[in-house]
């Protein structure tokens, strides 16, 4: 079975602000970038966690450009590395079993109308993002539990460290696939029934 993600990692590399101009157009905003705008909706969000900081936006892509982003990626996938905590270089690991690639910034239209949307939403530059990566899951593949922001010295040095993370799937499968919060609040909260994983009924969690 498999799954497709879009992970969007955000890196704080700049020091100085980014003044962009916002017009509100009923409930949608609207970001103004050169002679183009860029909508999004915040009546589609919906908060998952405070503690730590977990929001859902539905629909944030479409269709055709989930298809295009796989399509992109298909034939490109490698095994998916993590960095090591002390050197900070890419090492396979048994924690992260997935294979995936990175996109070119702006490397077509799609993917840099993709890019403005999440600046406009997350109010952080473009100028601030890593580059795309697709990851791609088949049946038994995992990540497991871990942070985004960087233990080692080297790549915090290389831009400074990861802020936020935009992570968006890019298909859907019957059972499991799900993105897990384990520190997340409200745990027990939120309702589950047999087509959530064993893993996924503990915690917080987002399913395709």
């Amino acid at each position: 079975m498999d799954h497709w993600y879009f992970i969007g990692f955000l890196l704080l590399i700049l020091l100085h602000l980014c003044l962009v101009s916002v017009e509100i157009n009923g409930s949608v905003l609207e970001m103004k970038r050169g002679t183009s705008s860029v909508p999004f909706d915040p009546t589609r969000v919906t908060q998952l966690s405070w503690h730590p900081r977990a929001f859902l936006y539905k629909g944030f892509l479409s269709s055709e450009e989930c298809d295009h982003l796989i399509t992109l990626a298909k034939d490109k996938l490698e095994k998916s590395m993590v960095a090591d905590n002390e050197s900070g270089d890419s090492i396979e690991s048994e924690v992260r079993t997935s294979s995936g690639m990175f996109l070119q910034k702006a490397r077509d239209e799609v993917v840099a109308d993709i890019e403005a949307r999440i600046a406009a939403w997350t109010f952080l530059p473009a100028e601030n993002v890593e580059s795309m990566q697709i990851i791609h899951y088949e049946n038994g593949q995992k990540y497991e539990p871990h942070f985004d922001y960087f233990h080692d010295k080297a790549n915090q040095e290389l831009g400074g460290h990861r802020i936020a993370t935009v992570l968006m799937y890019l298909s859907d499968v019957e059972s499991g696939g799900e993105t897990v919060f384990p520190n997340a609040e409200g745990k027990l909260s939120q309702p589950k029934d047999d087509s959530w994983s064993d893993c996924a009924k503990k915690w917080i969690c987002r399913a395709p």
